[in-house]
């Protein structure tokens, strides 16, 4: 009897002050922004100069993909919430957040594990690598990736969106993220969880294992490598994706299979800011634009921009 046709959800977000809400987006704006130009600037660079169709290339462009709209799914609403043009959501509107964030954040995690491969194949099997890491390989990696993401997130967001809800519909966050809209449900959600957990193992724990893995592999290479050049070479090859696979990795299983990872508060609020924003706007610079291809090929547009100008 208490259970109502929900036709949209109250975003609480951060906070109601208006003098903080107006910094907040203030300093969103600039990621949001950097995050756009970041990775787009990563994406026509790539498709620009031939130098950069590689595989280590080609998936980092489908990571910039992920991030523009992993980012745009959910910042873009909040940017609207923080300016005070209403709080409220439609429920297709939080279907369609929850369903995204979902596809692009299981879709990130198997393209790091794949990254991880790659990096392994180069540094372990260099003379080996144009022949296993073949173009085909390559589409197959990526498109396995976007189909995992794309079937275990409509499953999750499926069966999290046919349970009932009851008032009053307010989600202790800053977009409709998949746990904190769980504890509106008027039904027992253990069933969801379960499949959320299950759903982490397979695509946290199990591809974290397997780059541990890799990356033992490419440690006792870089131990029987004695010219300091290569070592150098190697570091700044491995280095960028090892810290944000740990900083990926490690804020999704703290947030997710960490205790009371089902209770929406501040610390969840700060973690998913951290995976919409923060990972988002790094990626670029952490993995590409520190690159020394990349850089040439950078300079090279700006080269080109002077001359026709």
């Amino acid at each position: 009897q208490n259970e109502t046709t929900v036709t949209e959800f109250i975003l609480l977000g951060f906070s109601s002050n208006p003098a903080l809400q107006l910094c907040l987006f203030a300093l969103f704006s600039v990621l949001y922004s950097a995050t756009l130009m970041g990775n787009a600037l990563v994406f026509v660079l790539i498709c620009r100069d031939y130098r950069l169709h590689s595989p280590m290339y080609f998936f980092l462009c489908h990571l910039s993909i992920v991030d523009i709209c992993y980012a745009s799914n959910n910042v873009p609403h909040m940017l609207r919430n923080l300016l005070g043009h209403g709080r409220t959501i439609s429920f297709a509107g939080c279907g369609t957040q929850i369903h995204l964030y979902l596809i692009f954040a299981l879709t990130e995690c198997v393209l790091l594990a794949v990254m991880s491969y790659d990096r392994y194949v180069a540094i372990c099997h260099p003379l080996r690598y144009a022949l296993i890491m073949n173009w085909r390989l390559c589409l197959t990696l990526a498109a396995v990736s976007w189909a995992f993401g794309f079937v275990f997130g409509t499953l999750q967001a499926s069966l999290a969106l046919h349970l009932p809800f009851c008032g009053p519909c307010e989600v202790d966050h800053f977009f409709c993220e998949i746990l904190a809209v769980l504890k509106l449900a008027c039904t027992d959600t253990t069933a969801n969880k379960v499949l959320i957990f299950a759903v982490c193992v397979c695509f946290l724990l199990f591809p974290l294992a397997l780059i541990l893995i890799f990356y033992l592999h490419i440690l006792a290479t870089i131990l029987r490598i004695r010219s300091v050049p290569g070592w150098q070479k190697t570091f700044s090859t491995c280095g960028s994706h090892l810290t944000m696979v740990g900083l990926f990795y490690g804020n999704a299983i703290f947030m997710y299979m960490g205790p009371g990872s089902s209770n929406s508060s501040g610390r969840e609020k700060v973690l998913s800011l951290f995976y919409s924003l923060v990972s988002p706007c790094l990626n670029p610079l952490i993995y590409s634009l520190r690159n020394k291809q990349v850089k040439e090929a950078l300079m090279k547009l700006q080269r080109r921009r002077v001359f026709h100008s």
